[in-house]
């Protein structure tokens, strides 16, 4: 789960954020095309089939002052953080990574977000399932490494959003981290496999 962000109310200007960013508009239209991705589709059907279905409000566009790219917060659905989004694949990994965490919201009767290692195991799912450590990805970010990288990155992401958890100190995320490591690596629901 990446932290929580608020709205700017009211506003319709472009953000020049660090890589510029949209505008809200700009946003919600990158927000509709990303629901008819392929992998957008089949996150939303398995939400709906788990009981979990969400409505046309469950992804917004957002002002976010903090440096994060979106979150998912339970019972507000996702927000996309428009003034750090510049391409349409952006948004669509944003989109991804959330729908993740709110399908394993919507799946654990009793996932606490301030418990590290429950937060550490969505972000584990998230970061391996949606595509975020792609090695083309890691290329973009400057990490070069050919071996390993994947769950390298993911254990670099996992640490940046757990750590970012009021509740979670850095030693309690690393090892909330290490503890879950395993289950939650090999856990591909609603996937037969890692995509």
């Amino acid at each position: 789960m990446a932290e929580e962000s608020t709205p700017e109310p009211g506003s319709n200007r472009l953000y020049s954020a660090v890589n510029g960013g949209r505008t809200k508009e700009e946003c919600e239209d990158m927000i509709r095309r990303s629901l008819r991705t392929p992998m957008v589709k089949f996150l939303m059907e398995h939400l709906e089939k788990s009981g979990c279905g969400i409505g046309d409000k469950f992804i917004k566009a957002v002002h976010c002052d903090k440096q994060i790219s979106g979150g998912y917060v339970r019972g507000e659905g996702i927000m996309v953080c428009r003034n750090h989004m510049n391409i349409q694949d952006e948004v669509n990994q944003v989109v991804i990574h959330e729908l993740i965490h709110a399908f394993d919201d919507c799946r654990a009767a009793n996932l606490d977000w301030a418990n590290c290692a429950h937060h550490a195991c969505s972000e584990i799912r998230a970061g391996h399932l949606s595509g975020d450590c792609h090695y083309k990805r890691e290329l973009l970010r400057g990490f070069v490494k050919l071996r390993g990288h994947e769950q390298e990155c993911v254990r670099r992401r996992v640490m940046k959003s757990v750590i970012a958890n009021p509740y979670c100190s850095e030693a309690a995320a690393r090892d909330a981290m290490e503890s879950v490591w395993d289950v939650c690596y090999n856990d591909t629901q609603p996937f037969d496999r890692a995509p």
